[in-house]
């Protein structure tokens, strides 16, 4: 159990210079396209921030996270199967945990980071 999170550490940090890493860059990319077009389009219609109407309004917390849902799935799945194939080239194993952290890290953070400023600065 002690040797869990060193080696998440050390296998994330391998992945910046390993096979594949050209992922590490395309993939927060797109993401970031489609946050900036959520975000134009929320800012448009006078919606509040992304993030934060998540954080917010209960009553629209399941549609907020749907669409959202909607928006990332797609780049989502795709680095959680890069990830598998860069996993299995690498270190011969599959760490279905690490697969989702980095799904994470490079799919769901850039959006919700990106989408709020990006409406803020529409509505402006």
């Amino acid at each position: 159990m002690e040797d869990i999170f060193p080696r998440i550490i050390r296998n994330l940090f391998t992945r910046v210079d390993g096979p594949l890493h050209l992922r590490l860059v395309l993939q927060p990319t797109v993401v970031a396209i489609l946050a900036i077009r959520d975000g134009l389009n929320d800012g448009r219609q006078g919606r509040l921030a992304y993030f934060w109407a998540v954080l917010s309004t209960k009553g629209m917390r399941s549609d907020l996270l749907r669409a959202g849902w909607q928006s990332v799935s797609k780049v989502f799945i795709l680095a959680c199967v890069l990830d598998i194939v860069y996993q299995v080239i690498v270190q011969r194993w599959v760490y279905p945990g690490e697969v989702l952290l980095v799904a994470c890290i490079l799919a769901f953070i850039p959006y919700l980071l990106i989408r709020g400023p990006v409406n803020r600065i529409t509505r402006l």
